[in-house]
């Protein structure tokens, strides 16, 4: 079984090389193959869970080393892969619901002339997330780190005749750049300090008496720093609206249930590290409480609906770093809310793609209204991801979300409080604006404009190629949480890996689970009096001071450009004159001082006779009175 890893990642990889090297004779069947590679990949995992299910708890894990990459005396980098509880978990989420959006991008990319690109791109973004879950040390889990932020930028900017698509690519690179430098530094601090890189040994070694608390703290914040980027967590979250330029498979299978993960996973798979960290490990929490509420409030204010999908998106990955931030407590309840999340915001994403697809591509959701009759299917399941989200007694969102909920009180103390109240806060606005784009997009009367071209929507329902994967993934919306919250399943399934310790919560499982439906229903019911119960006007209207600036991303681009851009504009200014005015103008003031004195010493040397015997008898003169005076002294 160990030599099944590797095809793991083979496989998508063998299809992003012959799909983008092949040529146009694979036009007609790329994607077929794209999708079949995909299937195979899922299909090696589902052989390897199946045959992990069969060993003891603690005997499951897989190790296959393929080569030593640079033997260099104590820099030992491997080639090598292990297969945990953990990792077969993201195998599984990555290669199931990549499987599904490769089937689905068969319906929706059918008219685009480069479609077999676009599966070449899916297939390569499929082998770098496995390589980053499956690397058995830091430096291999960079390589796959780097590959998902190349395959990203190239599927956000596939439509790159468009500007706006192309300068998202760009945006999302540069900004997930910062997160890398993170990653890099952490990784260098690790050899520097523990010797080594792989996980076995950086683990052994992170709770050691001798590793200094300041070192330990600023390898975990450098991990954080990397996460952030990743996970569109603040400070680095500006990217991840604008990335919905890419086509609705991408922003499904990248910005909701595989890459935006990575982070999360790169904190919980160095759950020694900030266990042993405490300080960096309270900055974690902070970060997931800040982006929480951060994603919630600018969803509520969107009008398009990838986008306020994507404030939602935010917000639900900020749930995940905060329990991971716990440590014991919530490392399980994170990784759980990230699978269940992964079947919910994906098919949440895919429906909003087959209601643009019916909509000539339309997606403001003010142009929407009525379409339940037109599109039955895709608001069915839509629907359910919907109530999955806002955690409905039963589904997916109501098992995970309530326990990241009860291990925010369980922390304990004050802190415990206001954790527990942000969760809270949380669920409330996350049933207000999902109910929201529940109302605006399939309920009223129907508001639908002409395209650009003139043309008035005709909506319809989507082909089966893409409700099939719709009505999958509905399933895991509704199912999912109950498979893994009842009787723990979940718990014990992770817990030899990332371990679980029950907090002391002053607040019982029961009246946490009251409290988050009474909230949910005041989300919901709030957004029914604004949405449900009048018109939506088709005009924007101006709102609150609060609702202008969530429009904006609550102005973070702003603050990037003042802090960022036009504060280094003027620190490039500033060091510029200080180049050229001190710098070069010491340089030059002593290569002109030089010049000029050379060239006075020039004119002794003039050619003439009589200079040079004057000079001569000139120093003859003070050699012999240098002379008389020292005997006279």
């Amino acid at each position: 079984m160990n030599n099944l890893i590797a095809l793991l990642i083979a496989a998508p990889l063998l299809g992003a090389v012959v799909l983008l090297c092949g040529g146009r004779l694979l036009d007609r069947a790329g994607h077929l193959l794209g999708t079949a590679l995909a299937l195979a990949s899922f299909v090696i995992g589902a052989v390897l869970f199946v045959d992990m299910l069969g060993k003891d708890a603690e005997q499951r894990g897989l190790h296959q080393h393929l080569f030593t990459w640079v033997p260099v005396e104590r820099f030992q980098a491997d080639v090598a892969f292990g297969l945990d509880q953990l990792s077969m978990t993201f195998v599984l989420l990555i290669t199931g619901v990549g499987t599904l959006i490769h089937v689905y991008s068969i319906g929706y990319m059918a008219h685009d002339p480069r479609r077999r690109r676009f599966f070449g791109y899916l297939n390569l973004f499929l082998a770098a997330m496995l390589l980053l879950v499956l690397a058995d040390n830091y430096l291999l889990l960079y390589a796959g780190w780097e590959g998902v932020g190349l395959a990203s930028y190239l599927l956000i900017g596939f439509w790159q005749d468009r500007p706006s698509a192309a300068t998202a690519a760009k945006k999302a690179f540069l900004v997930n750049r910062v997160g890398d430098i993170g990653l890099s530094v952490a990784i260098m601090l690790m050899f520097t300090t523990f010797g080594g890189f792989s996980f076995d040994e950086v683990f052994s070694k992170a709770g050691d008496s001798g590793v200094g608390q300041g070192t330990l703290n600023g390898i975990a914040l450098m991990l954080l720093l990397a996460a952030c980027g990743k996970s569109a967590q603040v400070p680095l979250q500006s990217w991840l609206g604008d990335a919905m330029e890419g086509p609705t498979p991408v922003s499904a299978l990248i910005h909701a249930a595989t890459m935006v993960t990575a982070g999360v996973y790169l904190i919980v798979r160095s759950a020694n590290i900030f266990d042993a960290a405490p300080d960096a490990q309270l900055v974690v929490v902070i970060v997931g409480a800040v982006t929480l509420l951060f994603g919630a409030i600018v969803g509520c204010a969107k009008d398009d609906i990838k986008k306020a999908l994507a404030g939602s998106t935010m917000s639900q990955i900020g749930y995940m770093v905060l329990a991971a931030g716990l440590g014991p407590i919530g490392y399980v309840f994170a990784i759980m809310h990230l699978v269940t999340h992964g079947f919910f915001k994906a098919g949440l994403f895919l429906g909003a793609g087959s209601v643009m697809h019916g909509m000539n591509d339309e997606v403001n959701m003010r142009h929407y209204g009525g379409l339940w009759r037109k599109m039955p299917v895709t608001f069915v399941t839509f629907g359910l991801g919907y109530l999955a989200i806002i955690g409905f007694p039963g589904l997916s969102g109501f098992f995970s979300k309530d326990k990241i909920i009860e291990a925010a009180f369980a922390k304990g103390g004050t802190e415990g409080w206001i954790l527990g109240a942000v969760t809270l806060l949380g669920a409330a606005i996350t049933a207000y604006y999902m109910t929201r784009v529940m109302l605006m997009t399939f309920f009223g009367e129907k508001r639908w404009k002409p395209d650009e071209n003139g043309e008035p929507p005709h909506p319809h329902e989507s082909p089966k190629s893409m409700t099939i994967p719709m009505i999958v993934l509905a399933f895991g919306s509704v199912f999912a949480g109950g498979v893994f919250g009842i009787g723990d399943r979940f718990l014990h399934w992770l817990e030899p890996v990332t371990h679980h310790s029950h907090g002391d919560s002053p607040v019982s499982a029961t009246t946490v689970t009251a409290a988050t439906i009474v909230l949910l229903l005041v989300g919901v019911g709030v957004a029914w009096l604004q949405y449900g119960r009048r018109p939506v006007p088709a005009a924007v209207p101006r709102g609150s001071l609060l609702t202008r600036a969530a429009r904006r991303d609550l102005l973070q681009d702003d603050f990037n450009h003042v802090v960022l851009v036009s504060g280094g504009e003027h620190l490039t200014r500033s060091l510029v004159y200080v180049d050229h005015s001190l710098v070069d103008g010491v340089v030059n003031g002593t290569a002109a001082a030089f010049g000029g004195l050379s060239g006075r010493l020039r004119r002794v040397q003039n050619g003439k006779v009589r200079s040079y015997a004057f000079s001569m008898f000139g120093g003859t003169a003070v050699l012999i009175a240098a002379t008389l005076l020292m005997r006279a002294v």
